[in-house]
């Protein structure tokens, strides 16, 4: 026993003398490791009679046991005094002042589609929504898109990939919002007022075209709607959304598949001294494609065009965007560069309405 009071004393000091993690391993290898002192003495147990190996064998279980505890306790004790250093060498003074708080700002393209949604919400037109996805049949032939039309083809429109001898219908990213307007006369019949905000894709990048941008149509449907109503609507969203009292449009003629007739609609504006003015001047630029929809569309969509009829009209947020709030290049909103969104952002708790302002 004198043997193992001698090990209980030079491994338990060596164990509270101990400075660091790795001067313990070592210790625990020297005493409870295989090759480790305790270890051999409980190897030599077998060579001891029986009555002596049962008290041996107790007396060197309970040095283990208290060798281990011990390791285990200064072990703790280095990790609290260790971490006790790292938060002295880390203090944080409270009392100082803060940072300034970084505030978030809303993106232009965010912003005028809730300019435009509480604008045509304010004339009774519903929000509605789809997929990006679409089918070839949504996409274009529901809205009277003959097979032979240039959009149809792989040079103007992102085709999803399909694997070899797939005969489902072909999908594609779809190339406008107008299949939402299809989806809305399906489920909720007529009459309907609705516009479908979203993003849309094309094959197109340059200063004012990109890949995907963001487009919102509108809709509406009943018994007697002709283009007259579709003047006054256009007429009344224009001088909310530029927030001026007069604005004069042309309509120009024009085709579309969907609509008929259909007309390209311009705005009057000025541009003097870099100062774009919308409603005054003697130039035009064209903001919109419009028109009476289609009977076609309309029989499509389960609406029966001989008791119903209506306008139809889109427009591109971002070109808008743009226009508004003097943006040179469409580029430049997909870019993710903060000092460009903290230059054009706006406060995020700022949101537009028809009658407290819609670009405060």
């Amino acid at each position: 026993m004198d043997v193992l009071d001698a090990l209980k004393g030079k491994y338990l000091g060596g164990i509270a003398g101990a400075g660091d993690e790795a001067a313990l391993e070592e210790i625990r290898l020297a005493a409870l490791g295989k090759k480790g002192e305790i270890s051999l003495k409980m190897r030599e147990l077998g060579q001891m009679a029986p009555e002596a190996r049962q008290a041996a064998g107790a007396a060197l279980n309970a040095l283990k046991d208290e060798i281990d505890t011990a390791l285990r306790a200064r072990k703790a004790g280095l990790a609290d005094a260790a971490l006790d250093e790292r938060l002295k060498a880390e203090w944080l003074d409270v009392t100082m002042p803060g940072r300034p708080r970084r505030q978030g700002t809303i993106h232009p393209v965010s912003q005028v589609t809730e300019e435009v949604t509480a604008i045509f919400a304010d004339m009774g037109f519903s929000v509605a929504e789809g997929p990006q996805i679409e089918s070839d049949w949504y996409n274009f032939d529901a809205l009277n898109i003959p097979p032979e039309h240039p959009a149809r083809q792989e040079h103007d429109t992102f085709f999803m990939a399909r694997e070899a001898g797939d005969n489902r219908p072909p999908h594609v990213l779809r190339t406008h919002t107008s299949p939402v307007q299809i989806r809305s006369m399906q489920t909720h019949g007529a009459p309907l007022r609705v516009i479908a905000p979203g993003r849309v894709y094309r094959m197109d990048m340059d200063q004012t075209h990109a890949p995907m941008f963001h487009q919102i149509e509108g809709l509406a449907i009943d018994r007697d709607i002709s283009m007259a109503n579709l003047k006054w609507v256009l007429e009344e969203f224009c001088r909310a959304f530029f927030e001026v009292d007069h604005v004069e449009l042309r309509f120009r003629a024009s085709h579309f598949p969907f609509t008929e007739p259909s007309a390209e609609v311009d705005i009057r504006y000025s541009n003097v001294g870099g100062a774009l003015k919308i409603g005054e001047g003697d130039k035009w630029m064209e903001i919109l494609g419009s028109g009476m929809v289609h009977p076609k569309v309309l029989a499509a969509a389960g609406v029966n065009p001989d008791e119903w009829q209506g306008f139809a009209f889109g427009l591109g947020i971002d070109r808008i965007a743009m226009l508004k709030y003097g943006i040179p290049d469409l580029r430049a909103f997909f870019e993710s560069d903060l000092r460009w969104l903290r230059h054009y952002g706006f406060a995020s708790l700022d949101m537009p309405t028809v009658a407290g302002g819609l670009s405060r």
